[in-house]
């Protein structure tokens, strides 16, 4: 890189950066949908849990993790832009957390599962 200096006045000086030419590189590949990912199903029924007053919970948004419904990070490699609602309950209590990960009441059940959409929607199978 070469720099230049130009004198503008006698207590400023302004400098001009050239850069050397260099080849055209491919721009890297850019997703330009607005939409939010989606989440798979991977379970049509709410699943029951216990839950200890005070603990931090990390609840599965995107539907590929293998310890289900909670978070273990596949939405890292396999659902981008996604990632884990973390929640802490006041008590310990028994609760149904939502499975098919279209519950409008995050993480629990609201009983979306049972609307056509889900009912007709194929499961997620975990292959890896």
């Amino acid at each position: 890189m070469i720099t230049l200096f130009n004198k503008l006045h006698s207590r400023w000086l302004t400098f001009t950066f050239r850069h050397p030419r260099t080849a055209a590189t491919a721009a890297p590949k850019v997703n330009l949908s607005t939409a939010p990912p989606k989440p798979v199903i991977p379970s049509k029924k709410p699943i029951k849990v216990e839950l200890v007053g005070g603990k931090r919970y990390s609840w599965c948004t995107c539907g590929y993790s293998r310890k289900q419904p909670f978070c273990d990070g596949s939405h890292k490699t396999k659902a981008e832009g996604m990632k884990g609602l973390r929640f802490v309950p006041e008590k310990d209590s028994t609760v149904w957390l939502c499975g098919c990960k279209h519950t409008n009441n995050s993480p629990y059940c609201d009983g979306t599962h049972k609307q056509d959409f889900i009912v007709s929607a194929p499961l997620h199978e975990c292959t890896d």
